[in-house]
């Protein structure tokens, strides 16, 4: 008895210029996933920037607030307790880290690490801010790091600085 594929169930010798739906459909499947959390990190982070009310360390709307509510009910209370140290220079790490985060993930500039720093930044929230929510599928920075996951592991294949600079090292080197 032999032990191999079917070819009638798969074949990965497609001629370059000769790929199915499929195999396009699997290229591109994580550009979505990249467009939404790019857009998404991006937007959270100029929203923090721009809100006045955010960047203090006590009133209505404060980064500085917000953490001494959490503090009690996150994961890691020390974790908060350091970012309550200086409130407004956590707060804007956190904004200028998506905002990095989101243009790197959106250009598919070093996408693997902006994607670390995404699920980074999703994990930090999820142990602080988001970890009381009953059921925990009501805070939504689990579901963000999960979404990272995927892209950490796979990077950015398709429209992307990364995959450009690939193509040109690959270049460079046929001709070397």
């Amino acid at each position: 008895m032999t032990h191999g594929m079917r070819p009638d169930t798969h074949d990965s010798t497609y001629p370059e210029g000769d790929r199915t739906w499929r195999d396009s459909a699997t290229r591109y499947a994580l550009l979505p996933l990249r467009v939404f959390l790019g857009v998404t990190f991006i937007y959270a982070g100029l929203d923090k920037l721009t809100d006045s009310a955010f960047m203090k360390d006590a009133g209505a709307g404060s980064i500085g607030d917000m953490m001494r509510a959490a503090r009690n009910s996150s994961a890691i209370p020390a974790l908060v307790d350091l970012a309550l140290n200086n409130p407004v220079g956590f707060g804007y790490a956190i904004a200028f880290g998506e905002l990095a985060v989101g243009i790197g993930t959106l250009l598919g500039l070093l996408a693997r690490l902006a994607a670390l720093g995404g699920a980074l930044i999703s994990l930090s929230l999820w142990l602080t801010v988001s970890w009381a929510s009953d059921p925990y599928y009501y805070g939504n920075d689990l579901a963000y790091l999960m979404a990272w996951l995927p892209l950490v592991l796979a990077g950015a294949a398709v429209l992307s600085v990364d995959a450009a600079l690939r193509a040109r090292r690959r270049r460079a080197s046929v001709y070397s």
